[in-house]
C-alpha cells in the first residue's frame, strides 16, 4: 500500500485550496525535541516515491526532502525537552504540529492530521488519518521532512554529547544509549519526565 491523494482530492472536492499533511517524529526517544512538520503539496507537481519516512531508505529520504523542498510549501517546527516534560509528550507534539502549520508561508485552509488525535487548540477544519503517512501523500511528504530534520538536530547534539551514540540512535533508548545515561549521567537534552531518566536522576 502506497499513499496517494485521494484525501487531497476528497478536501479539494469540499471548496478547500491549500491542503497541508502534518505529522510529527520523535515521540519515543529519551533525548531531543519532539519535530512536527506541515506540507502543502501542488497537485501538478507531486515528488515520485513518496512514502512514510520508516519505509524509505536514507538515500530515498535524502532525495526526496530535496523535492519537496523546491516543489511544496513546507514549514518544520519542534517543542522542546522543557515543554515535553512540562506539559507531556502528546501535548508537545501537538504544540509542534500546530506550530508547523502557524509557519507556512501561505496558511492553510485544510489541515490532514497523521494520527487519531486533532492537537488541541487547533483553529483550522481538519480530519486525522490513522496511519497517514502510509496513506497521503502530504502527510507522508511531512514525515519526510520532520524525520530528517529532527535527525539533524540529534545529529548536532551528538557532537556537543559524544558517547551517547545520538548519530545513530537518534536519541532514542539503545543500549548505548541506556549504558551511557548510567556512566556519563543526563545531559540538559535529556527529557526527565521519561521514566529511564527519571529513574536514573533519582535512583537510591
Amino acid at each position: 500500500m502506497t499513499p496517494d491523494f485521494s484525501f487531497e482530492r476528497a478536501a479539494l472536492a469540499q471548496g478547500y485550496s491549500r491542503i497541508a499533511g502534518v505529522d510529527e517524529v520523535g515521540r519515543g526517544p529519551l533525548a531531543g525535541p519532539v519535530t512536527a512538520a506541515a506540507v502543502v503539496l501542488d497537485p501538478a507537481q507531486i515528488p515520485d516515491g513518496l512514502n512514510d519516512s520508516k519505509k524509505l531508505s536514507k538515500k530515498a529520504r535524502a532525495r526526496l526532502y530535496d523535492e519537496i523542498l523546491q516543489v511544496a510549501d513546507v514549514s518544520i517546527a519542534h517543542a522542546t525537552v522543557e515543554e515535553i516534560d512540562e506539559h507531556n509528550i502528546l501535548r508537545a507534539s501537538h504544540i509542534a504540529m500546530i506550530r508547523a502549520l502557524d509557519g507556512l508561508k501561505t496558511p492553510a485552509d485544510y489541515a490532514l492530521i497523521d494520527g487519531n488525535m486533532i492537537p488541541h487548540g487547533l483553529n483550522l477544519p481538519s480530519q486525522t488519518i490513522v496511519k497517514g503517512d502510509s496513506l497521503s501523500q502530504s502527510i507522508s511528504a511531512a514525515s519526510i521532512m520532520a524525520k530528517i530534520c529532527r535527525d539533524c538536530v540529534m545529529l548536532s547534539l551528538a557532537q556537543q554529547h559524544p558517547g551517547y551514540g545520538w548519530e545513530t540512535n537518534m536519541g532514542y533508548g539503545s543500549k548505548k544509549h541506556m549504558d551511557a545515561l548510567q556512566k556519563l549521567g543526563v545531559t540538559p537534552h535529556h527529557r526527565r519526565s521519561f521514566k529511564p531518566v527519571h529513574n536514573i536522576l533519582y535512583q537510591e
